[in-house]
């Protein structure tokens, strides 16, 4: 869905000159924050008996705020969350994921994920492998239930539900991990390297199936070799960034020691704005910008003044103020209310739990035979079936492109 919001002004004139502020860009873009901090920080203390991850709250206190809920109230819904203010709501929230997968990515040792390297690769293929088959299995009910689900190409189809039971939460998988203190563990560290190799393989899958549909527009169909230049291209950012950006990183590392204080504001701003080009380098290849930023993370040498000053200086910030829109973001979008029947709850049913069962079941058996204690394997399973932001990802390019059902 594209919105118009040619017309709509930042800021407001002020109630004394017969301005509504809410409006008003900015002013509407203050209370959507205020109250979606509000709610999901109540809501973070009253899961936190049941030890619950903060993410989890901010996911359901979008729901409640949307349209599932509160939502239900047109006119508030209209006043407070407007369609023209989403891309606004939306693209500042992705800011905050940006940096936060930046600090996931300086937290993390590339040392360590060499360690797990093996376990990790073949624990994100047994990820990916059988929810896939799962998803396909899916379809072919989902295209013989659904009224209007054969109008959609049978390929890019199967594709498509194959890539959306299969892939893992990389940005929620990586907040649990940070709350719950797991990320530097054994276990944490291999679930975010299979996490990652299990997402970049899905985005070429998607892009694969983007290609077999067209451009969305009834126009000429794309080449499925798209798929192939992704891939390749993804391979040459990393490789870029690893023997070109890394050692320009360490020397500006070595620049901002102790002794340089007086320069090292300069290549702070310099940092900050590399997260963002960075995830505009992967967004134009056709990766999501949260892999260019996490990949750039990877990048700044771990431990030393220069990378406690980075974090110092955001992690707050950004966790506390920007990546709650972005997780309430997805609540929103979501309308609980539509699903009717008991034969769309059986789909539903179905669905979740062909990708649930699918996605724990291969992690566990594959960890299992990398002789990893039955503990850590139904963690990782559990782990790698985390789900949220980045499903519905894939599900909103989807139907922007006309590849799943509208």
């Amino acid at each position: 869905m594209t919105v118009n919001i040619t017309g709509i002004k930042a800021s407001s004139n002020g109630a004394w000159q017969g301005d509504n502020p809410i409006d008003f860009a900015f002013p509407l873009l203050i209370v959507q924050t205020t109250l979606i901090l509000f709610v999901s920080r109540s809501l973070a203390f009253l899961l936190k008996p049941l030890r619950q991850p903060k993410v989890i709250a901010e996911i359901v206190g979008g729901i409640l705020l949307g349209p599932s809920a509160f939502g239900r109230n047109k006119h508030y819904l209209q006043r407070i969350f407007p369609s023209w203010s989403t891309p606004i709501l939306e693209s500042v929230a992705s800011i905050g994921l940006l940096f936060f997968l930046f600090l996931v990515g300086l937290e993390l040792d590339l040392n360590s994920v060499r360690r797990s390297g093996r376990h990790a690769f073949g624990i994100a293929a047994a990820g990916i492998s059988l929810p896939f088959i799962c998803g396909i299995g899916v379809a072919f009910i989902l295209r013989s239930t659904v009224d209007g689900a054969d109008k959609v190409g049978f390929g890019q189809f199967l594709v498509f539900m194959g890539v959306a039971l299969s892939i893992t939460a990389f940005p929620v998988l990586a907040r649990i991990l940070a709350e719950l203190k797991l990320l530097t563990t054994p276990v944490g560290e291999t679930a975010m390297a299979a996490a990652a190799f299990n997402d970049v393989a899905a985005w070429i899958l998607l892009a694969l199936a983007v290609a077999l549909t067209g451009d969305g527009s009834g126009g000429a169909h794309k080449s499925p070799l798209i798929s192939l230049w992704v891939l390749c291209s993804g391979v040459a950012f990393v490789v870029f960034m690893l023997v070109v950006i890394r050692p320009a990183m360490k020397w500006v590392a070595r620049r901002c020691s102790s002794e340089h204080d007086s320069v090292g504001e300069a290549y702070i701003c310099l940092t900050l704005a590399g997260v963002m080009v960075s995830g505009f380098m992967t967004d134009l290849i056709g990766i999501h910008s949260i892999f260019g930023a996490f990949v750039f993370g990877l990048t700044i040498p771990k431990g030393g003044d220069f990378a406690e000053r980075l974090i110092e200086r955001i992690e707050d910030f950004v966790s506390g103020l920007l990546l709650p829109l972005y997780f309430a973001s997805s609540g929103l979008k979501t309308d609980v209310a539509k699903i009717q029947g008991a034969e769309a709850w059986g789909l539903l049913a179905l669905v979740t739990t062909t990708a649930c069962a699918g996605k724990i079941f291969g992690t566990f058996a594959v960890a299992m035979m990398f002789m990893m204690p039955a503990r850590d394997s139904i963690t990782l399973g559990v782990l790698m079936n985390t789900k949220g932001l980045v499903e519905l990802i894939v599900l909103n390019i989807g139907r922007e492109k006309k590849v799943s059902l509208n």
